[in-house]
C-alpha cells in the first residue's frame, strides 16, 4: 500500500518525462465535458467523439436542445457512443435536474461547494462515482481525483490496493497524499489513462512503459 506523497510523486514525474503536458479533458465547454463524462461510460472515447459531433451537427448541444429532444432522437444522435438508449436516458435525467435545481445553469451549478454538488450528482439515474467525479473536476475544475479501470488496473498490478477495493479507497491514495491541486489531479489522472490504454491493458506491455520495474512487482491480470 502507498503511504507517502514522496512515491505518488515520484510516479508523477516518472509518468510527466513521458508524456509531458496533456491538457486534458477534450472538451470546449463544461457542458460538453459534463456529455461526455456520461457518454464515455462503457466506450472507447473515439466513440464519443463521433457522438458529441453528431449532436454539435444537428446544432443540439445546448440545455436548452437537449431539454427539448425527445429521447428517441437523441438515442439516434449519440448511437455511436455505444448503449444509446441507456445514455440517452441518462442525459435527459441530467439535463431535468439541472433546469428543476439550477434553471438550467450549468455555472450556477458548478458554483456549488464540491461535497454538496457531488451528492447531488450521485443521486441522479446513471451517474455513478467516476462519472460525478470527472464533471467535478473537468467541468468545474474542482479538486477531486478521478478513479477509473486504467487506474486500479495498475496500481492493482503493482502491488498498492486491490483491484476488487471501492472506489473511496483508491480515491483516498491519492487526496490524502497529494495537495488538493485541480491541476495535478488533472495531469495525474490522464497520463494514468494513457499508460492504461498504451501499457497496461489486460494483457500488459511492460516493455517500455514507464512505470516499467515500479516496486519490482511483476504484472499480473487482476480483473
Amino acid at each position: 500500500m502507498v503511504t507517502s506523497r514522496r512515491e505518488l510523486m515520484w510516479v508523477y514525474r516518472r509518468l510527466y518525462r513521458h508524456y509531458g503536458d496533456l491538457h486534458w479533458w477534450p472538451g470546449e465547454s463544461p457542458l460538453e465535458v459534463s456529455v461526455g463524462a456520461i457518454l464515455t461510460q462503457n466506450t472507447a472515447w473515439t466513440n464519443v467523439e463521433k457522438a458529441i459531433r453528431r449532436l454539435k451537427e444537428a446544432r443540439s448541444l445546448s440545455v436548452a436542445a437537449l431539454s427539448r429532444m425527445p429521447e428517441k432522437r437523441l438515442g439516434r444522435l449519440i448511437q455511436p457512443g455505444g448503449y444509446f438508449n441507456v445514455k440517452a436516458r441518462r442525459l435527459k435525467s441530467f439535463i431535468s435536474f439541472l433546469q428543476e435545481r439550477y434553471g438550467g445553469s450549468l455555472k450556477r451549478m458548478l458554483r456549488r461547494k464540491t461535497g454538496r454538488l457531488r451528492a447531488q450528482l450521485l443521486s441522479i439515474h446513471g451517474i455513478g462515482s467516476e462519472t460525478a467525479d470527472s464533471i467535478l473536476l473537468y467541468a468545474g475544475n474542482k479538486p477531486v481525483f478521478v478513479i477509473d479501470a486504467y487506474t486500479k488496473r495498475i496500481l492493482s498490478r503493482h502491488g498498492v490496493v486491490p483491484y476488487d477495493r471501492n472506489y473511496e479507497e483508491f480515491q483516498g491514495l491519492f487526496t490524502k497524499n497529494l495537495p488538493r491541486r485541480v491541476s495535478l489531479y488533472n495531469q495525474y489522472h490522464a497520463m494514468l489513462v494513457d499508460v492504461g490504454k498504451e501499457f497496461c491493458r489486460a494483457r500488459p506491455l511492460c516493455e517500455g512503459c514507464p512505470l516499467n520495474g515500479w516496486r519490482g512487482v511483476p504484472p499480473v491480470v487482476s480483473e
